[in-house]
């Protein structure tokens, strides 16, 4: 056996169990993408079905407490407002699965192009077009996946998936303003310092281990940072997604580092997204652009 024999049988060995590495670290990143996708639902379920019994059982009624019969106008206007924010979120949140980003014509699984950056959730195909690998179906000119509804976010779906963010975010935010009013009221919680938010939690955690506090108190305590995490992240997502769509522009584009040279201006680009009837979709999840033909979408280039 000579010298380069054992040197081409290590090298050959070499690659097998760096492909097997490779091939192993893939199962266990998407082993942990397919549990992110059915966690995510799940827990956005549970915090919309947390928030409503707050809202319902203890806010409002600790609030705007109901000397007689008839419920306050004060009453019926917060009500009125959280459930036309919950409504229009829960809304989009069904439109953007209702209306998925895939292609109906391609039902068999393609083969990468050249290009192909052999990401992890999806394989980027020739002409604007993606393989998710957790949706198993082909995208077209694909943003994202989108994991708190389970599917992709793309052409067919993006204006809803904005309008779902910006109202999730209104409906944590406002939730946060009656959580702090709750406290204020229930507990007698004063908000004048501005550091008082910042050590409420730790403190408040070291009061129920003490059994000082309630375990409401503290619940209600933990869900204003999630309130206050999920409405700023909500917003600071729906304005980038806004200004990559005025921009002409998907996530994955951003990703591959590709700058598009969109020769649409920055209106034609909104309308193309949000439609015509665009203000009727700011308060309502409905429809608003029309179904455009694949062999147009096919041909916009990613």
């Amino acid at each position: 056996m000579t010298v380069s024999t054992l040197t081409r049988g290590s090298a050959v060995l070499k690659g097998q169990l760096l492909r097997s590495l490779t091939s192993a670290d893939m199962f266990t990143r998407m082993l942990k993408l397919r549990l992110l996708n059915a966690v995510a639902p799940a827990y956005f379920f549970m915090a919309t079905a947390v928030t409503f019994i707050l809202h319902f059982s203890f806010f409002i009624p600790t609030i705007f407490p109901n000397s007689d019969a008839s419920p306050r106008r004060s009453t019926i206007l917060h009500t009125v407002v959280f459930l036309f924010l919950m409504f229009n979120a829960l809304g989009n949140y069904i439109m953007t699965i209702k209306y998925p980003a895939e292609s109906a014509n391609d039902t068999v699984i393609p083969v990468c192009s050249p290009h192909c950056s052999d990401k992890v959730d999806a394989h980027y195909l020739l002409n604007g077009r993606h393989f998710c690998k957790l949706c198993k179906k082909v995208i077209l000119k694909r943003d994202h996946h989108c994991f708190f509804t389970g599917n992709c976010i793309g052409n067919k779906n993006m204006r809803y998936f904005i309008m779902f963010c910006i109202y999730t975010s209104c409906t944590c935010l406002y939730s946060l303003v009656l959580g702090v009013a709750f406290l204020t009221v229930e507990y007698s919680i004063s908000f004048e310092n501005p550091l008082t938010f910042l050590t409420l939690l730790p403190l408040s955690t070291g009061y129920f281990f003490m059994g000082t506090i309630s375990g409401l108190q503290l619940f209600v305590v933990l869900m204003l940072y999630v309130w206050l995490g999920i409405g700023l992240v909500c917003a600071g997502f729906c304005c980038q997604q806004v200004l990559l769509v005025a921009r002409g522009q998907t996530w994955c584009q951003m990703q591959r580092g590709q700058l598009v040279e969109n020769q649409s201006p920055w209106r034609a680009n909104l309308k193309d997204v949000f439609g015509t009837r665009w203000i009727l979709g700011l308060i309502l999840p409905v429809q608003t652009v029309e179904m455009c033909s694949e062999d147009i979408d096919a041909h916009k280039q990613d």
